[in-house]
């Protein structure tokens, strides 16, 4: 049975019934809410992922509410979807902190950052650590809600129009890379560029940056990068565990009942243990897409060249420390967690892969 027939029809479907939804609802009593997103409209993963969600609120609540899905563009700029949820001009938002720094300078740890959680470890800190509660209150004072959306696991380094092999060839380099990793790069010697997702394709194709960094096979397939750049090199230190996140407005919040609270914040769950599950799935094939049929040139980041940006990477986020308390706080919570963590990890996850290997 396909997993997502089987998740809106039975689990979910349970879970409205139980919270008492209606299944006929007079057209004038639904609550209508607007989603704007970061991603292109029906990009596979990043905005089907959108469009399940609002499909899992839509039918969870027995038809009482309505999200409709807007793709970047559609209504607003990708890059304005945090200040129109918070000014309420949409009811939520899907997208990535990372691309939110300018708002709050630490609105970047909760996507993830360089070499540090896993999509496993992020979801562990966010659900069962301090993660979610220090996320809330980041974004309280802007009137935002923040709930996770999906995880796209362990990222490729990105698509390089140049070999990589000693931190030198990254001198120059201009790479579309937002967030924390675009800070680590530009002290590296090169120059970090932010553009939305629908504009990389053309600005690599073009020159007018040498080097990206998307997602993974999934996501890069879809939008043709081996097109247009030579060599795919991994493991995509800058973002171990890119956490996406839903953006819904607080005072639209709040004026839902009670069960369509719980709804909202269930539907969230489902869909980031959903889309989690589906890119381990379709990155896995489409790895094999880009190596059997398109014959791209797949390597590894020589390790001199990662200790070292795991080096710049200390340092970055440690001076963002030392200038934001609130940074500060939550890196504290991150580095805990982390090495807690390990100590399991090293002797179950590794140890296991190493065996398997």
């Amino acid at each position: 049975m396909d997993r997502r027939k089987f998740i809106t029809g039975t689990g979910v479907g349970a879970l409205a019934v139980g919270l008492g939804s209606v299944s006929q609802v007079h057209a004038k009593d639904v609550i209508k809410w607007k989603m704007v997103t970061t991603w292109p409209k029906n990009f596979p993963g990043l905005g089907t992922g959108a469009n399940f969600l609002a499909k899992l609120i839509n039918e969870m609540s027995g038809g009482r509410m309505e999200v409709k899905v807007y793709g970047a563009g559609e209504l607003v700029p990708p890059f304005e979807v945090f200040d129109t949820v918070a000014k309420g001009s949409a009811e939520m938002g899907h997208g990535v902190s990372l691309y939110w720094k300018g708002k709050a300078a630490a609105a970047p740890f909760f996507a993830g950052i360089p070499f540090g959680l896993t999509a496993a470890e992020m979801n562990a800190w966010l659900y069962h650590g301090d993660g979610l509660k220090l996320w809330q209150d980041l974004y309280k004072p802007f009137g935002l809600i923040p709930e996770p959306a999906g995880n796209s696991g362990v990222q490729m380094a990105g698509w390089f129009n140049k070999e990589i092999n000693s931190l030198n060839d990254i001198n120059g380099l201009k790479m579309r890379i937002p967030g924390i990793g675009g800070e680590v790069i530009r002290r590296a010697g090169g120059t970090p560029v932010n553009i939305p997702g629908g504009e990389i394709f053309s600005s690599l194709k073009s020159g007018n940056i040498d080097a990206t960094e998307w997602i993974g096979p999934y996501n890069d397939l879809a939008f043709g990068f081996h097109k247009a750049a030579k060599y795919y090199y991994y493991p995509g230190w800058q973002e171990p565990g890119s956490a996406l996140e839903v953006l819904i407005n607080e005072n639209a919040f709040k004026k839902l009942d009670k069960d369509l609270q719980i709804i909202v914040r269930q539907a969230c769950r489902v869909s980031n243990d959903e889309l989690t599950a589906e890119y381990t799935a379709k990155n896995a094939s489409a790895l094999r897409t880009l190596k059997e049929e398109h014959k791209v040139n797949v390597k590894k980041l020589p390790d001199d060249v990662l200790k070292k940006l795991r080096t710049i990477s200390d340092e970055v986020v440690a001076d963002l420390a030392k200038s934001d308390a609130a940074s500060k706080k939550i890196l504290d919570s991150v580095v805990s967690f982390r090495e807690e963590v390990k100590a399991w990890h090293d002797i179950s996850e590794r140890a296991y892969l190493n065996a398997r290997a």
